[in-house]
């Protein structure tokens, strides 16, 4: 069994509010042995496998890691909603599908990102999150931008010579002050997020409350997650 199923059989019945007590007696096993599973300590049998899938109302795909989507859907281009409305049909059909995905994928987790800082209402976070992106679009447009020797750089007034450790550092800057202001600590002119003004979020409460844009943020974890553990 994948590391995975552990993960989210865990996160499944922590999200229902459900003891393992509990849990372990509806399914038919010792909570000594529910905790093992959860705890990837031992592997369990198909059976079980199919049981929780029912018991939580997911698919066994979806337990088992190998799609975000719980239905065990699998996402299409056409399933996920444009975050912008600045593409066309014809870009739709022509262009690379990889490209297409992967904007979508971005520009909608983008989406729920800025909601989520509009609640919080924190002008540190957001300069600070919002830096982050920036840097890092500057970033990749000035890669593609400069790889052609006949696209003036006047463009730029930083040398190329050392944009990128730069901005790498500045984005380094800006999710270290992120990082402590979403913890309470004040940093950078900012006063920090005090308990409680971040949202509490799960993978079901997302979905509910972003039921455009929630498959991109699952799908989007879900590659970045499976390029990591591939390094």
């Amino acid at each position: 069994m994948n590391k995975d199923f552990s993960r989210i059989i865990s996160l499944l019945r922590k999200e229902k509010g459900l003891s393992q007590k509990q849990v372990a007696a509806d399914l038919g096993i010792s909570q000594a042995l529910l905790s093992h599973y959860e705890k990837g300590i031992r592997e369990c049998g198909l059976d079980f496998v199919v049981k929780v899938a029912d018991y939580y109302s997911v698919s066994t795909d979806y337990l088992l890691g190998r799609t975000p989507q719980r239905n065990g859907a699998t996402i299409a281009i056409s399933d996920l909603p444009q975050a912008t409305t600045g593409e066309t049909k014809q870009s739709f059909t022509n262009g690379n599908l990889i490209s297409v995905l992967n904007k979508k994928l971005i520009l909608n987790t983008i989406e729920i990102i800025f909601d989520i800082l509009e609640n919080v209402g924190s002008k540190g976070l957001t300069t600070e999150i919002s830096n982050y992106l920036m840097y890092s679009s500057y970033k990749m447009f000035r890669t593609l931008y400069s790889s052609a020797e006949k696209n003036p750089q006047g463009i730029f007034a930083i040398d190329e010579s050392v944009a990128s450790g730069i901005f790498t550092a500045l984005q380094s800057v800006s999710e270290a002050y992120a990082t402590t202001l979403a913890g309470g600590g004040s940093c950078d002119g900012f006063d920090g997020i005090s308990q409680g003004r971040i949202p509490i979020l799960s993978p079901d409460l997302i979905a509910k409350k972003y039921p455009m844009y929630s498959s991109s943020l699952f799908n989007l974890i879900q590659y970045c997650e499976n390029k990591a553990l591939k390094k």
